[in-house]
């Protein structure tokens, strides 16, 4: 596990009228400061990876379509740094997962449908001061192989 990383698996709440889930609260106790809610659509198969922030953590939740999530621990005073780590986000297996400042990350979406995240950061993005810092999806100093394992 990375240092600082928090998932939560989420409560889906089913009735004869639909469903209901809770995704973050202001009083967990990992939930810091609200920056800005974004969305993003993304294609079947597509990788968007990697980057990682100096200043901001993200809360990320894949509310349509299913990712693999993968992130890498860039921060060196961290007990996990050069760990990587696979997390499965998306309507399969709804869930939040937090991702510090310092730890890169990415996903590639699963299956046949577009995916769909939403996420909350806890800064708000500058055009002129980005808090964007990119890697790409191959990079040999992280060695993630973003193909499908067949078992």
């Amino acid at each position: 596990m990375i240092q600082g990383v928090k998932y939560k698996k989420l409560i889906k709440h089913v009735d004869d009228r639909g469903s209901f889930m809770e995704i973050i609260r202001d009083d967990e106790e990992w939930f810091t400061r609200f920056g800005q809610l974004s969305y993003s659509f993304t294609y079947p198969g597509v990788i968007k990876a990697f980057h990682y922030h100096e200043k901001q953590d993200d809360i990320w939740f894949f509310p349509k379509g299913n990712a693999q999530v993968v992130l890498h621990d860039l921060r060196k005073d961290s007990s996990s740094c050069g760990e990587t780590s696979v997390y499965y986000l998306g309507e399969e297996k709804p869930s939040t997962l937090l991702i510090p400042k310092g730890v890169a990350h990415g996903y590639r979406v699963l299956g046949s449908a577009p995916a769909i995240i939403v996420y909350l950061t806890t800064e708000s993005y500058d055009p002129s001061h980005p808090d964007e810092f990119r890697i790409a999806y191959d990079d040999p100093t992280i060695g993630f192989d973003w193909s499908t394992q067949f078992r």
